[in-house]
């Protein structure tokens, strides 16, 4: 399985925290809080990036997987982890998101800036794929960049940012380089009810939300 974030997997976090002010990791928790994650709960992360949520996550009692299919990721957030919570016990596995085979499983399904990797006919796919491992009432969480709305300054320069950090990791990393995508519109298609989102601002304007989707019964 090759690597993409060999290369700047190892400059993630200083990247995230230079470009969004921390917002980022803000976004990542926002939906982490007891409300949310009994102890007990199941959660599974897809794509670990700094891994500080799943870290959240466990903090609050979860039983935790993160599955990341480069190395690099994996590596970084077991030092994390062994470094700020050595005590927790976080599941990691090393694998394609598409291949865990684990349907109806967890209460709560984590794809925190990991959708944005593919175009948008295969993160319709992998998002259906994470609702399917969501349990019957489970939920789904996405948090990412905020699809534009506003003024014509707050769309252009909302675009524009975008489009820088997909340029980065287009070049670097060989991700999809595509348009922001209106997450709760798929979330709600696939089935999701939208529970819940909570916005992140960088020069007063909301760049960054994080969106939680409930599954329906019946």
């Amino acid at each position: 399985m090759r690597d993409k974030y060999k290369y700047i997997g190892p400059v993630y976090d200083f990247l995230s925290n230079l470009y969004s002010g921390k917002n980022i990791h803000r976004c990542k928790t926002a939906m982490l809080d007891v409300e949310t994650v009994k102890p007990g709960t199941k959660v599974l992360f897809a794509g670990v990036g700094h891994g500080r949520d799943a870290i959240r996550a466990a903090e609050l009692g979860a039983d935790v997987t993160v599955v990341d299919l480069s190395e690099t990721m994996l590596r970084k957030f077991a030092d994390a982890l062994a470094t700020e919570a050595p005590d927790l016990n976080i599941r990691r596995i090393h694998s394609d998101i598409m291949k865990i085979d684990q349907t109806g499983q967890y209460d709560m399904v984590v794809a925190n800036f990991f959708l944005n990797v593919f175009d948008e006919d295969m993160m319709v796919r992998v998002l259906e794929h994470l609702i399917g491992l969501a349990k019957p009432d489970g939920s789904v969480v996405v948090g990412d960049f905020c699809y534009p709305t506003g003024n014509v300054f707050a769309r252009v320069f909302k675009k524009l940012y975008w489009y820088t950090a997909v340029f980065i990791f287009w070049l670097f990393a060989n991700n999809a380089f595509h348009k922001i995508y209106n997450y709760p519109e798929h979330m709600q298609r696939l089935g999701l009810e939208i529970a819940q989102k909570k916005h992140f601002k960088l020069l007063n304007m909301n760049c960054y939300w994080s969106i939680l989707g409930r599954k329906q019964i019946g």
